[in-house]
């Protein structure tokens, strides 16, 4: 049966094992909801980091409200995606990692294990460049600095030591209500169009004719659709209690789902409200940024009030310290799954945000500040390369029924998810023949 590593403890650490969270098989319907909710707010604070900041500005001040549908869609497919990991976790009593150790050769292991740490990396990058950018809007600190500030956030790590699961849950979800209200916020403040707002939720092969279109769609889909986020949830579903049986098992799941899809679209709300604010602020006025700190800049003058531009900083911090928690948690369940390799969860954080340092210093070096938000776009576009490589052994071990038993996933789920994959791969393929072209 699964069981994570005990090199050290606290929420950063998968250190806790197979339902750590207990559920009274007795406790009323609402209870059990409750009691499950958790797992699906640490997955989705990852649909909402800086990277899908930059994408949503960048589409929105550029094309308006006409690529809210790409946000909608690629939503969408998350959950359905997250259901599978969630699913294949409870099912299975082993998270992706560990399953794809097993099923597979040396050579395709430790090719999933590599991608899948370039993706955390990448992720990484995208909140070191979002939480330095935030560190220079609120403190005035150059951008440089900011990124150096972001290395400190291993000091939180260590300071969360010994809490409870349950915990680091909470401050997830302070940090969702946090951007969640700051947007709020905002957009009574900007008044959007809400008939257009609607209008650009109904999908457009017009948009999609223009090729810088496609590219900030592929963009959004890596942006919304984590690969390592895969990973992450089919190991912490685990930590309720789940009982042997067929019956608790699709109870489980079902719970399960409730939390995921609730969280998703929680993201989702937040990551169009990112693209209607920069649909109704710059492009309505015929404005188009050149990245995030263009956005904060601009935002007080078109607004009104200076209010404005500070709620948009403390949510773009809010939403990179977020995202730090989860991509921990990740990389520590990757190399145990992967490479049964246990460390303490504070040296990963170390190992993690120093590989994504590297980048972040020599890009801006090279590009100045105002290469942050081309860095934020690329590395989106890194994740949905990536992205094929995670779900494709997601779908296949989740449609298993050796590995899934009774809880295998339904063939129209299976079919579902299959058409995801090839529109992936297809956009990403569209995207490698476009550079490749020049």
């Amino acid at each position: 049966m699964f069981s994570l590593p005990k090199t050290a403890t606290g929420p950063f650490c998968p250190s806790e094992v197979r339902g750590s969270v207990p559920v009274d098989a007795a406790a009323p319907l609402w209870r059990k909801v409750l009691r499950f909710s958790g797992p699906g707010l640490l997955v989705s604070v990852g649909y909402m980091d800086p990277g899908n900041w930059a994408t949503g500005i960048e589409g929105g001040s550029r094309f308006g409200y006409d690529l809210l549908f790409v946000v909608l869609l690629s939503s969408l497919a998350a959950i359905v995606l997250q259901c599978l990991s969630a699913r294949l976790g409870i099912a299975t009593g082993r998270d992706l990692a560990r399953l794809s150790n097993e099923q597979y050769g040396p050579f395709a292991r430790r090719a999933l294990w590599l991608l899948a740490e370039l993706s955390i990396i990448a992720c990484d990058l995208a909140e070191v460049l979002g939480s330095a950018l935030a560190f220079h809007l609120l403190l005035g600190v150059p951008i440089l600095a900011g990124v150096g500030l972001t290395a400190l956030d291993t000091l939180i790590v260590l300071g969360l030591q010994g809490r409870k699961f349950r915990s680091l849950e909470a401050i997830v979800l302070g940090l969702i209500l946090t951007i969640g209200v700051c947007f709020l916020v905002e957009l009574v403040l900007l008044r959007p169009d809400l008939s257009a707002v609607a209008g650009g939720f109904v999908p457009s092969l017009r948009t999609l004719g223009d090729l810088d279109a496609i590219g900030i769609a592929v963009g959004v889909i890596g942006a919304t659709v984590m690969p390592h986020n895969l990973y992450l949830h089919s190991a912490i579903v685990q930590t309720r209690v789940v009982a042997e049986d067929e019956r608790s098992i699709r109870q489980a799941i079902r719970l399960s789902n409730i939390d995921t899809i609730a969280s998703l679209l929680l993201a989702l709300a937040i990551n169009a409200a990112i693209m209607i604010l920069a649909a109704s602020a710059f492009h309505a006025n015929g404005q188009q940024v050149g990245g995030i700190e263009d956005a904060y800049h601009l935002l007080d003058p078109i607004v009104g009030t200076s209010l404005a531009g500070v709620l948009f900083a403390v949510a773009l911090l809010a939403s990179g310290q977020s995202s730090t928690f989860t991509g921990t948690i990740a990389g520590q369940i990757l190399m145990e799954g992967f490479l049964d390799l246990k460390i303490p969860c504070w040296q990963r954080r170390l190992i993690t945000r120093g590989l994504a340092l590297v980048p972040a210093f020599a890009g801006l070096w090279w590009l100045g500040d105002g290469g942050v938000g081309f860095l934020l776009v690329a590395s989106q576009v890194a994740l949905s390369l990536q992205l094929p490589f995670a779900v494709y052994p997601l779908v296949r071990f989740s449609a298993d029924r050796r590995l899934m038993g009774d809880a295998v996933t339904p063939r129209w789920m299976q079919r579902l998810a299959w058409l995801i994959f090839a529109a992936v791969v297809a956009a990403n393929a569209w995207l490698v023949v476009q550079a490749v072209r020049g």
